[in-house]
Formats: structure tokens, sequence, C-alpha cells
């Protein structure tokens, strides 16, 4: 790192996975980079706090590694300081060689069939983050009055979201769910869920563990189609051609578990294939009130993928409510080159680009979802932070970096808190943290978490828990 400048400053937008996997390779490779990172909560490490299942607690340990990169001297966090709103662009570029967008996807995909914006019908991602207690999301309100309830996908986090509305109250308390939707899943009355894929089983995005997990909900009958597990001739021949073992296994599930009778318990997870939601419709109050499905089969294309034509058979599903999950997408960044198209930062292995010419932007980079797309696991984004990092780091020693005015960190320190009235450092993460931890001690849980940025600040001036909130 001889021609880069030293220090070499570096701000990180978002404070997720690929936002700590990007710090933590920085500081190793470079010993004279300082990194700033900054969230618009005053909590860090994004989706692992508010979008991993509550009950996966051994996903959330992840959190440890990053909590541990915030224990170098030349890092430091500003929670509760949001880009576009407190800090911008062009200020960073006063303090920092390189700024780095990390933001993740923080949208859902939209279905675009008549009645998707009726009344009951919500993204995936919005129900998630409530039970996660994402402070953006703590007062939404979800009807769960109604005996049967839809959720369209069957990616990992359509697995959780049926999970979620199938346990009992004690499963739910047991876990770190925001204490208000253990409350409202508590009172819910629905009975029936049904998860849809518009392909069959050889093309279902969940894992085998998630789908396990399913299997063995003590309260829930899941129930598979014998029909629609089996695979046609085009899955077949592609399960083939793969020589996976572990879809192959998957696949095997699906079908064993669809050959399992009922046992009669008190509520049912209908896990279906080969359907897709044509329309929603209205209860005549501008409600939810059914879904009509188109029946699929599986087409081949040119490019050798299957893909799901409707057979023009259909059938409807009474239900009062939709929840949609079928992928995300990222949401543009003030000041930054975006690909509409794809809902991502434009950028070429995570340099920032322009869409249309594909131009680099000097000293702007990416990662995690934002940077490729809403894929892979927590962490993929490992590898993919590295990738932004190498680049980073070449393009400091060739000097290719932003030309900022006061590249100190007192100067930095005085423009955040000049932006925002009250900005959160990890050392104050770790006393809410330590209040969290300790009133789930006393409720019996992993930790009662803090669900509004009023009642945390409010807890770091000394007034009060996160009991209530």
């Amino acid at each position: 790192m001889s021609g880069a400048p030293n220090p070499l400053r570096v701000a990180i937008i978002g404070a997720g996975p690929a936002a700590f996997y990007a710090a933590d390779h920085i500081l190793k490779q470079s010993s004279s980079a300082e990194v700033d990172m900054f969230d618009r909560l005053p909590t860090p490490f994004g989706l692992v706090r508010h979008g991993v299942a509550p009950d996966h607690q051994k996903i959330k340990s992840v959190v440890k590694g990053f909590a541990a990169v915030a224990t170098s001297p030349r890092f430091r966090f500003y929670g509760n300081v949001e880009f576009g709103r407190d800090v911008d662009l062009d200020g960073l570029a006063r303090h920092y060689h390189q700024v780095l967008f990390a933001t993740g996807a923080q949208t859902d995909r939209r279905m675009n069939i008549p009645g998707e914006d009726l009344a009951g019908s919500y993204p995936a991602t919005e129900f998630v983050a409530w039970y996660n207690g994402h402070p953006a999301y703590r007062d939404e309100a979800f009807d769960l009055q109604t005996p049967a309830a839809v959720v369209v996908g069957v990616g990992n986090v359509a697995i959780d979201v049926a999970r979620m509305l199938s346990l009992e109250e004690h499963e739910l308390a047991a876990t770190d769910m925001a204490r208000h939707a253990v409350a409202a899943l508590a009172r819910s009355q629905v009975r029936d869920v049904y998860v849809l894929g518009r392909r069959g089983p050889a093309q279902a995005a969940f894992t085998t563990p998630e789908l396990k997990e399913l299997s063995e909900l003590s309260n829930v009958d899941l129930v598979i189609d014998p029909a629609e597990a089996a695979l046609d001739a085009l899955s077949a021949a592609e399960l083939e051609r793969a020589n996976d073992p572990v879809l192959r296994r998957k696949v095997e599930l699906i079908q064993s578990l669809a050959t399992r009778p009922p046992a009669g318990r008190p509520r049912r997870l209908h896990l279906r294939f080969l359907v897709s939601p044509e329309t929603l419709i209205d209860d005549g109050h501008g409600r939810v009130a059914a879904v009509c499905l188109a029946r699929n089969e599986l087409v081949g294309s040119e490019t050798g993928s299957l893909s799901a034509k409707p057979t023009g058979a259909t059938e409807t599903i009474a239900a009062g409510i939709v929840f949609r999950s079928v992928g995300y997408r990222g949401v543009p960044l003030p000041g930054v080159p975006f690909d509409t198209r794809w809902g991502v930062v434009a950028n070429v292995a995570g340099r920032v680009c322009s869409p249309e010419t594909h131009e680099l932007v000097p000293g702007l980079y990416t990662a995690g979802w934002i940077k490729r797309g809403p894929s892979g696991v927590i962490g993929t984004n490992k590898a993919d932070a590295v990738e932004t990092v190498h680049a980073m780091l070449a393009d400091a020693e060739a000097g290719l970096t932003l030309d900022p005015a006061q590249p100190t960190a007192a100067a930095a320190d005085e423009y955040v808190c000049r932006c925002c009235a009250r900005p959160v450092s990890f050392a104050d993460w770790q006393r809410l943290d330590a209040l969290e931890v300790e009133a789930g001690a006393r409720a019996g849980c992993p930790r009662v978490k803090f669900a509004s940025v009023t009642t945390m600040l409010a807890a770091l001036a000394g007034e009060g828990g996160p009991a209530g909130n």
C-alpha cells in the first residue's frame, strides 16, 4: 500500500454482513486504513438482526465475529445516521478517500396481478421486519383473524413466514421475536397456511433443512399432494443432468413427505407446486377474500431452463391474508448510479460505474445484495466483499481515489455530529445489547428487542429498557 493515502479513510454505508466482511478485510489488508460504518438504525448487523428467523439463533451467532471487527481502534460505527437524510455523498467526499455502499435489497418484487394492492395483501419483507422488531415496521398491523393465509414463493424467506404463522405461542415466546409480534401471533386464527410454488419440487429454492423443520413441527400437519411432488419428464432429466446429491435428497424428501398421512394436528401447512396466483379476489369491501390460482406445466426454453406455463386449469383458495415472497430489489441511493433493470447499484466487480456507459466512478464501490442482487446466504457475502475490497485497495495503490479536503477522523466526526442529532456508537450499541439480553433472561428468551428508535435513545439516556416498547 505504498502508493495509497496514509491513512486510507473509508466510509461504509450499511452495517449488515457484507459491510462487516468488507470492513474486516480492509482492516486486515491495510495497516493504515480507517473505516467508519454508517447505518440508518441505531443497531448494527442488518438482516442478521432483522431478517434471520427468530428461531434460528445459531445463524445469528455470526454477529460475534462482526463485533470483533468493531473492536479495532481503526473502526467506528455511526448508527442512527442515514445516508441521504443526515449525510450525503458530497459531505462524505470531503472526509473519505473511498465510499462503499452495502445497503442490501430493501424492498420486494411485485407479482403484478389484479388485486395485489387489496387490504390483506403484503410483501413478506414487511412481515419479516415486523416480527423481527425493525423500528420502521413496529406499528404495522396484520389482520390474522382469518382461517387461512397464503404465502407466494418457495424460497427460505417464504418458508420462514409460513413457519412463524404456524408456531404456538410458547414456541414463539422462547425466541427473540419482537414481543408485539408474539402477542399478535398468539391471537392468530390462521389454521391453514398455503405456500405456493410456480414450478416443481426440483426448482424449489428452499433448502432441505428448512423443509425438515416444517416436517417436524409438533402441532402442524405438512400436506403435499403426491401428484404435485412427482417430477415431470423435463424435471427428471434436469435433475439427472445436474448430478447434485443435495438437490436429489431434497426432491426425495419432498416426495417422501407427500406420502405421509396427516396426523390430525390442529394446523395444516400446505406445500404446493406448479401453481401461480392469477388474481386476488375482493371480498366486496376492499379486502382479500380468496386467491385464484393457475395450474402450471413446465416447458423448456432456448437457454435450457424450465419455466412455468399455465395449463388453463384454475382453482380458488379462500384466504384473508396473502404474503408475496417472490424476490427482493435494491433501493436507489441519492447521487449513486443505479441499474433500474436489475435493482442494484451499477458496478463492475464492485466498482461503481455508469449504467449506460459502464464508465467507472472513482472512489465509489458496492458489496452485497445491492451489488449483485438478492442471491446466496450470509456467508456468500464474504467472497463478494473480498472481491470489492481487492478492487478498492488496488485503486488506492494507483491513486484512483476521491480527493477529500479534510481526511481526518476528527473532521469526519465533527461533520457527522453536526448533521445528526444523536449518532449511536458501537459502545452505545453494546449497552443496548446488554439491556436486551438482560430483559431476555428475565423473560426466558435470548433477548427482548428494542423495537423503536425512541426507546433506544431513551435507554441510552438512562430512561428504561426494551420491555413494553
